[in-house]
């Protein structure tokens, strides 16, 4: 008789958790995504969250810049790296200048937080031939 009874609750609960999986399966992922939102109050209050982090990499490689355009948001820092065996600098062409990295041995990193929207225009002081464009929006 034992047995018959947690064959049972057995049965139950097995059928209860494929009722509930299958009527999820039907509900759409916006109701999901919206659910999950209100439930979370870091998520419906965003000045409680905490601010994103956006990054981005320039290589310096074989006397150029890796992507030579890059468009990111406002906030994000950008990174050059020196992956050639010469010096080279990452040097805004404003004027006054918004940026300089000053020169960047073999594997030497400059990092740059763009804070304004524009276009930035650089090179390197060394290599004036190499250039680069930063579009901020």
């Amino acid at each position: 008789m034992k047995a018959a009874k947690c064959s049972i609750i057995v049965i139950s609960i097995v059928s209860t958790i494929i009722v509930f999986t299958v009527s999820l399966a039907n509900v759409p992922a916006d109701a999901i995504a919206a659910a999950n939102k209100a439930s979370d109050p870091a998520q419906s209050n965003p000045a409680s969250r905490p601010a994103a982090q956006a990054a981005a990499n320039v290589k310096i490689e074989n006397f150029a810049f890796e992507p030579r355009e890059l468009v990111i948001a406002v906030g994000t820092t950008v990174t050059w790296q020196n992956a050639d065996d010469v010096p080279h600098t990452a040097t805004s062409k404003d004027d006054p200048q918004t940026f300089d990295s000053g020169p960047l041995d073999t594997d030497d990193k400059y990092s740059f937080t763009f804070s304004k929207p524009g276009t930035y225009a650089y090179y390197c002081k060394v290599h004036p031939h190499m250039t680069g464009v930063i579009t901020v929006k």
